[in-house]
């Protein structure tokens, strides 16, 4: 198997294209709304909930900014969200390396982007299961596909994009644009992925030890078996 690895990269990096699909939308707007006032021309693609509570925030203005994910990728959500960005194109734009031609014509050929900066964080499933309520099919259905995969691509992909997982590091990120002119900083995007691939590490776990906590017998009781 080839493996690319990398000799050529830029410390920092300016944020044009975003990519952003949250399920905790603490300090969201604030975070949206700045990055528009600071980069005007930033290019924000999103899904489901995520880009109606952008639209909400951005208003008319939003625009030039604001687009859909499907309308990017030219697929539809699947019922349910359970595929918005989860296609080729999408990891394309993550995983390319800026100082690849070879990238750079799979690029051209999909008529695909780079995605500078992703912002995500994932379904509630350890709060789900916290609630006295939860049943292993409420558990099930919060298990997050779309947001650790894009987390995890972002992160690998340190040396050219900002993985950010955790709302309480909106505000510092701002101000290094706004002092660094719209770019991000390597040592900022290195910090992203390390904290990126501990929290998708964490939530995996807390999934693993949730399973291995109940057995196939009792989870099969929740459900109407349909012999065929």
């Amino acid at each position: 198997m080839a493996v690319n690895y990398v000799e050529q990269i830029d410390n920092s990096v300016a944020v044009k294209n975003v990519l952003v699909s949250v399920s905790d939308k603490s300090n969201l707007q604030e975070f949206i709304t700045g990055l528009v006032e600071l980069i005007p021309e930033v290019h924000l693609y999103s899904t489901g909930g995520t880009f109606a509570k952008i639209r909400e925030f951005l208003g008319d203005n939003g625009e030039k900014n604001l687009f859909r994910v499907s309308d990017y990728t030219g697929q539809p959500e699947m019922q349910g969200g359970l595929v918005k960005t989860l296609d080729f194109k999408i990891y394309l734009g993550i995983l390319s390396e800026r100082y690849n031609s070879f990238h750079d014509d799979d690029l051209k050929r999909t008529g695909s982007i780079h995605f500078d900066m992703i912002i995500a964080n994932l379904y509630p499933f350890k709060e789900t299961i916290a609630r006295k309520n939860s049943t292993v099919e409420m558990a099930r259905a919060n298990i997050d596909i779309g947001g650790p995969c894009m987390l995890r691509a972002s992160a690998k992909n340190y040396l050219r994009v900002a993985s950010v997982c955790d709302p309480r590091d909106y505000a510092g990120i701002i101000e290094e644009l706004r002092e660094n002119n719209g770019k991000i900083s390597f040592e900022t995007r290195f910090t992203c992925a390390r904290k990126a691939f501990r929290h998708t590490a964490l939530y995996d776990q807390a999934i693993a030890d949730y399973l291995e906590a109940n057995n196939p017998g009792n989870v099969l009781k929740n459900y109407s078996i349909q012999e065929k």
